[in-house]
């Protein structure tokens, strides 16, 4: 059977290698049966990929059928016309996304080989206790001599994973495997998921002081709103290694790295473009805070009971009473309709179908819609399109990704660099101007405004961008003399 492990149910319009299977089929041995096969799958508009011949008889052959799906319906509906046909037999049908993340995706690696005597006694008892005096006597050296200089812990108590909700801390750890991959592949950090089984911020906050000596930075990920405001500003007071909350400043450095290269291309400056951010959560929030701090001057954020302004002030809490404060200078009511009359740039980081249709027709001339809820996001791209000159989402199957890997690994490898305290908004807005020059101005389209996430020149630029802000703004710890090796 296909395998049921995701009970998200939310349909995407095209087929996706998230909903992927595998199909072992044993096919009658006839000109015309794999054609009948494939025939079935266009009919239902899935998009098969690869096919295998795995056993060659006579009368039989059995072939892997790749295919990707829509989402789970629409996986078994093709498997079911799949075993109506005669000649067919399914044998057994694998879900590649889950046959990926088995016995997770990381792994720890030794970077030296234990194959002498000689080698552990060094790298283990006795020599590694000569290493730990000289660390308790300067315990600034363990960046010199220990992971620490290179490491991330990527923390989560499970509470907003994704766009799925509070699902636990077990259940995040798949996505903290997967960020901790990002670090590596494209900062070369090496990262660790801990996933916290405590919501109490408190508890969040003195765990991650507990594990910070062994850690280079923090990376918080998948905290729900407004505890996640509260830890991180707790953790960045008390730590003197960065603190980076991923899901407010990385989503918000990309943002505005995508903003100011579609308003280059429409040739309107920022601080004379109407926005309209829907989403107030950590995203939203941060993305808000970000444009502020580059320029922006008419902004309008709306939650789920409509636009935020100072006429609600006291039903919000402390991040939304902010927002009141700082954004909608016209002092507008109503709900997203509304708020889009007239704007140029919309940014959602909200969740499936938020944007309606109308909302989109009444913005200004060349609208730029960026749908970031993710993997369904706020109004389809083949919707938006027919409407707003510029388009982008979250998704790797759409144009103009806004995806965070583009920021954190380059934030964090610059950090690191440096020997950052702190992560600070030069450093962040120094990380999109970076991301956003990596595109020259005869490469721009509408439909290339945000580099490639699988461009690792855009880590590098990021990192040196971040360090270099670091060492101008004086953020990095002081380095220490290096000692010499005791003898």
């Amino acid at each position: 059977m296909y395998c049921a492990g995701d009970k998200m149910h939310r349909p995407l319009s095209t087929p996706s290698a998230s909903y992927s299977f595998t199909a072992r089929l044993r096919i009658l041995n006839r000109p015309g049966m794999l054609a009948k096969v494939l025939k079935t799958i266009a009919r239902l508009e899935g998009d098969p990929g690869a096919v295998d011949v795995v056993q060659a008889e006579r009368d039989f052959k059995v072939r892997d059928l790749t295919v990707a799906a829509r989402d789970e319906a629409h996986a078994s509906a093709m498997l079911k016309a799949i075993r109506r046909l005669k000649g067919i037999e399914v044998l057994h049908v694998s879900d590649r996304v889950f046959l990926l993340h088995l016995g997770g995706k990381i792994r720890i690696q030794n970077k030296i080989s234990l194959t002498t005597r000689d080698a552990l006694s060094m790298a283990y008892t006795p020599g590694v206790a000569r290493v730990c005096l000289a660390i308790a006597e300067d315990k600034h050296r363990a960046k010199q001599l220990t992971i620490k200089r290179n490491s991330v812990a990527v923390v989560s108590d499970g509470s907003a994973i994704l766009g799925l909700g509070n699902l636990g801390p077990e259940a995040a750890m798949p996505v903290m495997e997967g960020k901790a991959m990002l670090f590596k592949e494209f900062g070369d950090i090496d990262a660790y998921p801990i996933c916290l089984n405590t919501q109490d911020s408190d508890e969040v906050v003195r765990v991650v002081k507990w594990i910070a000596p062994g850690f280079g930075g923090i990376n918080l990920e998948d905290i729900s709103a407004p505890r996640c405001f509260e830890i991180e500003r707790r953790l960045r007071a008390e730590l003197d290694i960065p603190v980076f909350h991923d899901d407010q400043h990385g989503t918000a450095v990309v943002v505005l790295a995508a903003t100011l290269n579609a308003l280059r291309l429409v040739k309107r400056p920022l601080a004379r473009t109407r926005i309209v951010v829907q989403g107030a959560g950590a995203a939203g929030a941060a993305v808000i805070r970000m444009l502020l701090a580059a320029g922006a001057c008419s902004l309008v954020c709306c939650d789920r009971q409509g636009i935020i302004g100072r006429h609600r002030l006291p039903e919000l809490d402390p991040s939304k009473a902010w927002l009141a404060q700082h954004t909608n200078p016209e002092g507008l009511t109503g709900d997203i309709v509304e708020a889009c009359t007239g704007a140029h740039l919309y940014i959602g980081v909200s969740g499936p179908g938020a944007l309606p249709v109308r909302a989109l027709r009444r913005m200004a001339r060349d609208p730029i819609v960026f749908a970031l809820a993710n993997p369904v996001p706020e109004i389809m791209p083949e919707i938006a399109a027919r409407y707003a000159r510029i388009v982008a989402t979250g998704r790797s199957d759409y144009p103009n990704q806004i995806n965070n890997v583009l920021a954190f690994p380059g934030i964090f490898r610059g950090a690191l660099d440096a020997r950052a305290r702190q992560i600070t908004e030069a450093m962040k807005v120094a990380a999109a101007r970076a991301i956003a020059g990596a595109i020259a101005d005869d490469e721009l389209s509408e439909e290339y405004i945000v580099p490639s996430v699988f461009n690792k020149q855009v880590a590098h630029h990021v990192a040196r961008a971040v360090e270099a802000e670091a060492r101008r703004s004086n953020q990095q710890v002081p380095r220490q003399p290096e000692k010499e090796i005791p003898q």
